[in-house]
């Protein structure tokens, strides 16, 4: 995983932005019109990702429409603020404050601790309560309301194929790795809300966030864009990698709460099912491979999608065949391909070098001492390349002896003693 810095953030907030303005551009909003949607939507203060309250205007809303739909996700990353860097830090005494307020009063939020801070001389009054509101959501200081205790469940449904799948990742048996040893598998699935349909499923040795990436292209590349996605918020799933990558489908990333399984019932259900009409009844000492693994879970996914399904009375296949008039389908494979790319800032050096997952590359020497946008898949380094306002500019790895040799441009010479 890649630390988080300041472009996380800014993708993190292109994302918010593209969550509210989704509804239009999925063509799913009930509104008169894009004005009465925007007017609508505006119409109270909206939670913005750092957690504090704003009111926006419906104008801003449309901005944003036109820039999505001239720019995508990158026309809605915000604009490097002149003041970026300018954190108030909060003194050690004032942090350790906060920590006995909460585990004294766990039902205090960010404000009413401000205040207390702020009267009992920890805090001076012109830090703002904003400040409060981070540290208590980035150290997971939630209000017993907000951490889950208390839940209002009740069974719902989406009322057609692919308006949200739900993904989740299950562990699975050990088996060889073709390297002598025996290795715990892990199956990574993608189930449709409605018509309870696996749109995606995978065996790997590892669960992380590109094994998913290949997971939910292969389910989009078959069964189309979903206009939700409710993930877990383990790391496979909660990176800005993700967020950019379901904000150019359009579709809106969600995440379940912290440590709350049930909230995703219909994945579990069919790890549930997949587990006692397959895994159970299978001999998996005698499993050589990953492949061998993934080819007897291809079929146990295939039957699962044709058999009826106790909750819905139907078959999975029947369900998705009577609603697929409203499946989105991708624009075209090389659109597909463009929005799974892995994305990261790298800045270019002065021998037009950059450097990205420890590999060394060569870009073109334009780009020297400028921070540029590198697009790539992680298991494919050697097609990565350079964005820049819509064309790609390939980068090639570098080859230190090959360049030692390469002839380099020579300027003429210039003979000063005959004046110039």
């Amino acid at each position: 995983m890649v630390k988080t810095d300041s472009k996380d953030k800014d993708r993190e907030l292109a994302y918010f932005r593209f969550a509210l303005i989704a509804p239009v551009i999925q063509g799913m909003f009930t509104d008169a019109s894009i004005a009465a949607y925007c007017r609508r939507v505006t119409e109270d203060p909206i939670a913005r990702p750092d957690g504090t309250l704003f009111q926006y205007k419906p104008a801003t809303l449309e901005k944003w429409i036109a820039l999505y739909k001239a720019g995508g996700m990158n026309a809605l990353v915000p604009k490097e603020r002149s003041d970026k860097g300018s954190v108030r830090a909060l003194s050690d005494e004032c942090i350790l404050e906060i920590h006995k307020i909460k585990e004294k009063f766990p039902r205090l939020d960010a404000a009413q601790i401000h205040i207390r801070l702020v009267q009992d001389g920890f805090l001076p009054a012109s830090v703002s309560p904003r400040t409060i509101q981070r540290f208590v959501k980035a150290n997971g200081l939630k209000t017993v309301a907000a951490s889950g205790l208390w839940k209002d469940r009740k069974a719902y449904e989406e009322p057609f194929f692919g308006a949200m799948w739900q993904a989740d990742t299950c562990y699975f048996p050990y088996i060889p790795d073709g390297g002598g040893k025996r290795r715990r598998t892990y199956l990574i699935a993608i189930v449709d809300d409605h018509s309870r349909m696996i749109v995606g499923a995978r065996l790997f040795f590892e669960d992380n966030a590109y094994n998913f990436q290949k997971v939910l292209k292969d389910a989009v590349g078959m069964a189309g864009i979903p206009n939700k996605l409710y993930c877990d918020h383990g790391p496979s799933y909660e990176n800005s990698q993700l967020s950019f990558i379901c904000g150019s489908m359009g579709t809106v990333l969600l995440h379940a709460p912290v440590r709350d399984g049930a909230a995703k019932g219909k994945a579990e259900r069919t790890f549930s099912t997949l587990k006692s009409r397959w895994l159970n009844g299978l001999d998996t000492d005698q499993i050589l491979s990953l492949d061998e693994f993934n080819q007897e879970l291809a079929e146990a996914v295939r039957k699962h999608n044709l058999s009826v399904n106790s909750s819905t009375g139907q078959t999975p296949m029947d369900r998705f065949l009577a609603t697929q008039g409203r499946v989105r389908v991708p624009e075209s494979e090389d659109w597909l391909n463009e929005c799974f790319m892995n994305r990261m800032r790298r800045k270019v050096r002065n021998d037009s070098t950059l450097s990205l997952q420890n590999t060394q590359f060569d870009a073109p020497m334009q780009f020297m001492r400028q921070t540029v946008e590198v697009r790539f898949l992680p298991d494919r380094l050697s097609e990565a390349y350079i964005f820049e306002n819509g064309a790609h500019y390939p980068l090639k790895l570098t080859d230190k002896q090959a360049n030692s040799r390469a002839k380099r441009e020579v300027w003429p010479m210039v003979d000063y003693s005959k004046g110039v």
